[in-house]
């Protein structure tokens, strides 16, 4: 998964699984900028990875707020200016938003909560876009999780935004089909992060005993390490992954070090991908 001379823009690069996607990115080499909106954070950060750096890979950040429009044009302008070619787009920041009944959470903080995770997957994508075509290659690289795929009750904000990302994660895949450019949203796993403290922060009465159940036994027995995520968004960044495209891929349940092997079949296929289930997929005919 040798990423030496890629250059990679990374959001929410500042903590938790954001944080060891850009480790990973520079121990294989790559030169990376990374953004977050704490620059305090962001550049402690930068300085820690700087004595394990190769001679003349740059490792650069800025404070950035995903959903705002001139935010992410500074950003990119940056990216063109101290890194070149851009060949890596990793989206990762995100926030849980509003934690409660849909009818009831403050209005500004669910739509707040769908501007960062989905206007700040969407924007950075516009950006990379246009620089993927004139260079002729490039990968996208969304972060979804469990919103995508299963209902979050008391977390809806979150839950509609991820699921909204893997299908623009789809759809891109499909507009840019055949220009060597891949989108790839991965599932990092139930992870212990500030997102979990989040959670069990909010108690049951909040998120839900079920929910806030889990959470605890998450907590207690740990969730899926970190390093997983960011090993398979090294993969998805790598050559090895070239023609792999449109998918949702979990870091703990699938076999993504092998995909590269039946990338002709994924192509071909819906597996990975978000579809409704009918009758006759469960045995029924109506």
């Amino acid at each position: 998964m040798n990423l030496t001379n890629r250059n990679a823009l990374v959001t929410g690069g500042s903590q938790g699984l954001g944080r060891a996607i850009v480790a990973r990115f520079v121990e294989e080499g790559a030169n990376v900028l990374f953004c977050a909106r704490d620059g305090t954070a962001l550049k402690q950060f930068e300085n820690e990875l700087r004595p394990g750096a190769r001679k003349g890979q740059r490792i650069l950040s800025q404070v950035c707020d995903v959903s705002a429009t001139k935010d992410v044009e500074d950003l990119f302008r940056k990216a063109d200016g101290e890194l070149g070619d851009l060949h890596i787009l990793v989206n990762n920041a995100g926030v849980y938003g509003p934690k409660g009944s849909s009818e009831e959470v403050p209005w500004e903080e669910w739509r707040r909560c769908i501007e960062i995770n989905l206007y700040g997957t969407f924007l950075p994508c516009r950006h990379a876009i246009t620089r993927f075509k004139k260079l002729g290659y490039g990968k996208i690289i969304n972060l979804s999780g469990g919103g995508a795929t299963n209902p979050l009750p008391n977390i809806s904000a979150y839950a509609a935004a991820k699921a909204a990302v893997v299908r623009l994660t789809e759809t891109l895949a499909e507009e840019l089909r055949g220009l060597h450019v891949d989108v790839n949203a991965v599932a990092p796993g139930a992870l212990n992060t500030r997102l979990l403290d989040e959670v069990l922060q909010a108690g049951p009465e909040t998120v839900g005993v079920d929910f806030h159940t889990r959470a605890l036994k998450q907590a207690r027995e740990g969730g899926v390490p970190l390093e997983l995520g960011a090993n398979l968004c090294a993969y998805l960044a790598s050559e090895a992954s070239d023609g792999i495209t449109g998918k949702l891929i979990s870091a703990k349940w699938d076999p993504w070090p092998s995909l590269h092997i039946h990338k002709d079949e994924l192509g071909a296929s819906d597996i990975y991908t978000l579809r409704r289930i009918v009758p006759e997929d469960r045995g029924k005919n109506w």
